[in-house]
């Protein structure tokens, strides 16, 4: 793949500071020096307009008038020069600017400027960092472009901040801990170049083995939540985020109004699989546990201790950070009660008493790693009489050694165990000066483990149907609302949009006056309820539009009368289009849930669940997900609720059908898939108990869908491609399956390698590798389909689903052109496989809007070449005698 275009950008081979100075306190000095005393290996040039020399290197008056190419101007000058600067940068073919000075213009005559700067800079197709930046640093080669002072240890973390202030905040800390980093990129306002593009490029830096991130807005949600993706795939993600409570949702359901701007935030970053932190020293702790690959499985954590106060406080803290104290095996308290001391404390926290040797400490510890119902030990050491810090903190560095689980240690005081402290830092051990400290990174390795397996769902829109959705039906109603210039569909038009996509509801029907009301009651038997009917009031029991239980004819027509005269007197200029009768739905067992949609400006659609029925908004209770959902995000979105407490078996309730529950969360998720017109949604209250659940009341708000976009758009996260599933046959009549790859497919696509020739193998990945690495395995089989593309051919045998090839392309970073990849194997040559495969794979990248495809093809492999040639790929000339011949094709829609 050819290299990133921002390349220029962070790893510059030549540099103008435009504005470089001798001039003490100016920017343009800062900067200069910077990159003077960072030992830039590159060339670099200064540009000043009244000095003919600085730094005792020789300047020049215009970018235009240095000799060598020039690939990054740091542009340090004032902005009402910075349109003639980007002017004389395109000229010279610049490719880059970084805008390394907080501008202070008006805020008008700013945004006016910065506009036509833009312009220009797309218009010469130069790319802009900033403004309001810090400025750029890749502290692993040397290069220092900002105006920050003070030393920057290199390292492997990469640093990306939207707040110069907290910018040099972070490096200040990380300084005085010894943290290093391969680049420090200041964001600013992101002009042009934003975090999505940065992200892409330092998921491809082979420097870069983490990446902290500040974030406090976001200008591409869907490049962001994809880039984000795709680093948290190969690499630690940590975020912190200021800004919490700006930019709240806001909206007409409940849904929306019970939903702050950061839920939905949350929600994307456990989605994306990353780990969001609420400070800078959990920031950086944060990501030394994670770089030094810690992982957990789950939350149970056992406490080791020689001092029961330290654990018991331990234990508190546990349990207030949600944190699970392990229970420990019967297996592990009998190992325990024969090698501890008869007082031990014979539970979790283990309390192996205040003379603990280091003997006694290993053993404890180790019983407790080997226990299955453990994910992880804190060790808290106390100095007391007849106790050796040091040797138990080496017994430890050995114990982790050997375990897969992480071991945190916690070695209380100072002076008397500094030796200890220092052992486990060159050991690279995780540890602290207070317990509270470790389970807050517990809880942060728990939560990282849970957004990883959440990263690894890619449902489709439609997982988990059983009857297909109406969705023609459903598209229609909400087509004729919009038509009609309503955006609020009554309940009644809810009900049935839900009902399109096989959700139970309570059946509900219009009366237009108090006769009709009467018929409907008789033939859907009494008991009933009356709800008023009207597009304009969407919460109907704040006017007095709800009557339940109604008995009898007399007290239907009362009910009527008195339902539409409140309505009118409390919503004088409602439009009331009648009553709506429906069955009274009165289930002795029953929960009422809330599940709801809502619609964030920056992230598109997001599901809620929770406690419904008239507490809703006092209780507070629900929790978010961004769909598309499958089994596992809705059992995870469940168990995040207190409500999601109680479905089960409770007291004298029986458990409720929570596979119907699951059911209707599934069918709402393909709604808001299908139906991009649906803006918020509230079901409430669901009703759910052991017979099933029920929709009694539901209310849908839409809006104008894009119509003609590309499927799935108003998406933050790509839904599995299941549309491209097709059936074939070979010319051998064997009937095979073209599917996009899934993660689950990683051991059928482990499998399909190792089966490959040696030479197969060496020709696709250059290298005599007998399997993939588990990185490759990750990389080739976790897609964002926003960006790239597997397709696989397989068969089903009795051994199960079989990968006779795969074809795949990956966008370049500029998302114009890609390069492809097929592979078929050995043994299935030469029976058309190829041709279906990468006609398919065409049609896919021409669906993503790519305009140019292009490969690699061995120029002794004539069929292949053939192949290529046949499908309306061009060689582009080489010598005869080179290995391989590029190909490619223009894709024309």
């Amino acid at each position: 793949m050819k290299p990133h275009y921002l390349t220029s950008l962070f790893s510059p081979r030549a540099v103008a500071v435009v504005g470089a100075s001798d001039t003490p306190g100016s920017i343009g000095q800062a900067v200069f020096a910077s990159l003077l005393a960072g030992n830039f290996q590159g060339k670099l040039f200064p540009v000043n307009l009244n000095h003919k020399v600085v730094g005792g290197m020789r300047a020049v008056p215009s970018v235009r008038l240095i000799e060598d190419e020039v690939e990054l101007a740091v542009v340090t000058t004032a902005l009402r020069s910075l349109p003639a600067i980007l002017r004389d940068c395109g000229k010279k073919g610049v490719k880059a600017v970084l805008l390394a000075k907080e501008f202070a213009d008006s805020e008008q005559l700013e945004r006016e400027i910065l506009k036509e700067s833009l312009s220009i800079a797309r218009h010469f197709g130069i790319r802009v960092l900033g403004p309001n930046v810090l400025g750029l640093m890749r502290p692993v080669a040397g290069f220092n472009a900002s105006n920050y002072s003070s030393k920057v240890r290199p390292g492997n973390l990469a640093l990306v901040s939207q707040s110069s202030a907290l910018c040099t905040a972070m490096l200040d800390w990380a300084d005085s801990k010894g943290i290093g980093f391969s680049s420090v990129i200041s964001v600013g306002e992101g002009l042009d170049v934003d975090f999505g593009e940065i992200l892409d490029y330092l998921v491809a830096d082979t420097f870069t083995q983490g990446i902290l991130l500040h974030v406090h807005h976001i200008h591409d949600a869907r490049r962001f939540i994809s880039a984000l993706r795709a680093a948290a795939r190969t690499k630690p993600v940590v975020v912190i985020k200021s800004g919490r409570y700006e930019d709240d949702v806001t909206g007409l359901t409940h849904s929306s109004n019970l939903v702050e701007s950061a839920d939905v935030f949350d929600a994307v970053l456990s989605r994306a699989g990353v780990l969001r932190v609420g400070s800078i020293s959990q920031l950086f702790t944060a990501a030394k546990v994670l770089a030094a690959s810690f992982r957990v499985q789950g939350r149970r954590l056992a406490i080791v201790t020689n001092g029961i106060g330290p654990g018991v406080l331990a234990a508190d803290s546990a349990y207030l950070n949600g944190v699970e104290l392990a229970k420990l095996s019967e297996q592990t308290m009998e190992l325990l009660n024969d090698a501890l001391p008869r007082n031990w404390s014979h539970g979790n926290p283990v309390d192996i008493i205040g003379d603990a040797s280091p003997v006694r400490f290993r053993t404890a510890v180790k019983t407790c790693l080997d226990d299955a119902n453990v994910d992880g030990v804190l060790v808290i050491f106390t100095p007391q009489a007849g106790t050796d810090h040091l040797t138990t903190a080496q017994l430890m560095v050995g114990l982790q050694r050997e375990s897969t689980k992480p071991i945190l240690l916690s070695w209380l005081g100072d002076a008397k165990v500094s030796e200890s402290r220092e052992l486990f830092s060159k050991a690279k051990c995780a540890h602290f000066r207070a317990p509270e400290y470790a389970v807050e990174v517990f809880r942060n390795l728990a939560s990282y483990h849970h957004n990883q397996r959440l990263l690894l769902q890619t449902p489709g829109p439609l997982e988990g149907k059983q009857i297909s959705p109406d969705v023609t039906r459903a598209r229609a109603l909400i087509n004729a609302a919009l038509a009609e210039g309503r955006v609020i569909l009554s309940e009644r038009e809810s009900k049935e949009v839900l009902s399109a996509f096989n959700i139970p509801v309570n059946p509900t029907r219009l009366a237009r006056d108090p006769d009709e009301a009467v018929r409907l009651a008789e033939e859907t038997g009494y008991p009933v309820v009356l709800k008023i009917d009207s597009p304009d009031i969407i919460y109907k029991s704040d006017v007095g539009g709800v009557e339940l239980n109604i008995s009898s004819a007399a007290a239907l027509r009362e009910a009527f009368a008195a339902i539409v005269e409140r309505c009118r007197q409390a919503r004088p200029e409602a439009a009331i289009s009648g009553v709506s009768v429906q069955p009274m739905r009165s289930r002795r067992f029953a929960r009422e849930v809330m599940v709801g949609v809502t619609h964030d400006n920056a992230f598109g659609p997001v599901i809620t669940f929770g406690a419904g029925g008239i507490a809703v908004e006092v209780m507070n209770d629900r929790a978010l997900a961004l769909p598309p959902l499958n089994h596992y995000l809705v059992e995870s979105l469940i168990g995040k609720t207190r409500i999601g407490q109680i479905l089960g078996p409770f007291k004298n309730l029986p458990a409720i059908d929570i596979d119907q529950l699951k059911e209707v969360l599934l069918r709402v998720s393909e709604m808001v898939c299908e139906l991009p017109e649906i803006r918020e949604m509230d079901i409430n209250p669901l009703l759910a108990d052991e017979q099933g659940v029920m929709a009694l009341d539901a209310r849908i708000i839409v809006q104008k869908g894009n119509a003609g976009g590309k499927p799935y758009r108003h998406m933050a996260i790509m839904p599995y491609p299941s549309h491209m599933v097709v059936c074939s046959r070979l010319k051998d009549q064997t009937q095979v399956t073209i599917r996009p790859v899934r993660p689950e497919d990683a051991q059928m696509q482990q499998e399909f390698v190792r089966n490959l020739s040696e030479e197969s193998r060496y020709n696709r990945y250059m290298s005599s590798i007998k399997q993939l690495s588990q990185s490759m395995l990750v990389r080739f089989t976790q897609l964002d389909y926003d960006r790239e593309m597997a397709l696989a051919m397989t068969r089903e045998t009795a051994q199960g689903e079989e990968q006779l090839a795969v074809a795949r392309y990956v966008t370049d970073p500029d998302n114009e052109s890609c390069e492809f990849a097929l592979e078929v194997a050995d043994q299935w040559q030469g029976k058309g496989i190829g041709f279906i495969l990468m006609s398919a794979l065409f049609d896919a990248a021409r669906d993503q809007g790519l305009k140019v495809m292009r490969g690699e093809v061995l120029s002794g492999n004539k069929g292949m070449l053939k192949l290529m040639h046949k499908l309306g790929f061009a060689s582009e000339y080489h010598p005869e005698d080179r290995a391989l011949m590029l190909v490619t094709k223009v894709l024309q829609a």
